[in-house]
């Protein structure tokens, strides 16, 4: 309980301490339409294992891809009973990335889809990899690198490490398809946002349109902004994206406490606040108020300064059961809840308990999701 305080603690300090104006580059909060990558999946076989591999009985669909692969090598199995161990289905599945060119490698995933229990040491034969359209885009081979292991004494007591039936072939695909994709030829562009806003996408059209000196860009939902190719960018777009991508805006978030029931966890966003409230936790009483204050500027500060007020908070916790809550006017921080409770070592489910409580009674100023 102590520990989740502290991370509770640690994760509010840093939500707070980072600044109001706290600014993001476009390509980390968006991406370009059509520059993006595409999924490859494909069947093949490993051959080479210790006695590792599948139970030809129990995997009838290694069998029959065994039997299959030896017979366009020109060698007939039909009728016979094949006994070995050394063989695995499995499934290989990589990333191609945008604006992959013929004859790149790219790295890819083997998974074990029988019984096998060990991938070490394995060799992945000629497997082409296939995208959602059913066309080959990739042919992969090569030796099997597994970061897990598994370890059997003779009475029976074993010992695993990791995913012994899951490993990786570094550069083991050759892109054989390239996916059409003409950038220089664009004349419009959509930027896609990670996390729809509408604020966010204006802050992103605004952005772009002063770094161009004009208005090219749009925003057509929370979702997507429309980019206009400048004409001294035509043939160039890619260096019109580069520079794009670099500029920095604002986003700006919903306000938002995700609870996790299941691990103890409670995220809360920045933008959350709570109207005044008094609250009592057993017979804890906990009171929150906030004094304004004017601050100004000093005789040297920069052109521009002006004079704001500013919350001053102050909080009030007792014991005694005796006490009763007291109704104080102003604002009142999520800060300084979640300071008072933490000093109080409120558990976790006391904490979402609570949490949900100022929800239901309107005080909280967020969006609730539990996970």
């Amino acid at each position: 309980m102590a520990s989740f305080a502290t991370a509770l603690a640690l994760v509010t300090v840093l939500l707070w301490s980072m600044p109001a104006d706290a600014k993001s580059r476009i390509k980390d909060i968006a991406d370009f339409e059509g520059v993006r990558e595409n999924l490859l999946v494909g069947y093949g076989l490993v051959v080479g294992l210790n006695g590792s591999g599948d139970t030809l009985g129990n995997s009838a669909f290694t069998q029959q891809s065994l039997v299959s692969m030896l017979e366009r090598l020109g060698v007939n199995t039909r009728g016979t009973t094949l006994n070995t161990q050394n063989v695995a289905a499995v499934m290989v599945t990589a990333t191609l990335p945008a604006f992959a060119r013929h004859g790149s490698r790219i790295d890819i995933t083997v998974s074990a889809l029988g019984d096998a229990t060990n991938l070490l040491g394995g060799t992945l034969l000629v497997t082409p990899l296939m995208g959602a359209d059913g066309e080959v885009y990739a042919v992969s081979q090569g030796t099997i690198s597994v970061s897990g292991f598994t370890a059997q004494g003779q009475s029976g007591t074993t010992v695993t490490k990791g995913v012994p039936t899951s490993g990786r072939i570094s550069n083991g695909a050759i892109i054989e398809r390239e996916i059409g994709f003409e950038l220089a030829e664009l004349t419009a562009i959509n930027i896609a946002l990670h996390n729809p806003d509408f604020t966010t996408a204006k802050r992103i059209s605004q952005a772009i349109n002063a770094h161009l000196g004009t208005r090219y860009a749009l925003p057509t939902d929370p979702g997507t902004v429309a980019l206009r190719v400048p004409e001294a960018y035509r043939g160039i777009v890619a260096e019109l994206l580069t520079e794009i991508e670099q500029l920095e805006v604002q986003p700006d978030l919903i306000a938002r406490v995700i609870i996790d029931e299941t691990a103890g966890v409670i995220v809360i966003g920045s933008n959350v606040s709570i109207d005044t409230v008094a609250i009592a936790h057993g017979n804890l009483t906990i009171r929150i108020s906030e004094t304004p204050q004017v601050s100004q500027p000093g005789a040297f500060a920069p052109v521009g300064s002006q004079t704001t007020t500013v919350q001053r908070s102050e909080i009030t916790i007792d014991e005694d059961e005796g006490n009763k809550l007291t109704v104080v006017d102003g604002g009142v921080s999520l800060q300084d809840l979640v300071a008072g409770l933490n000093s109080l070592g409120v558990g976790p489910r006391d904490m979402m308990a609570i949490l949900q409580a100022l929800k239901a009674a309107g005080a909280l100023q967020a969006d609730i999701q539990v996970l």
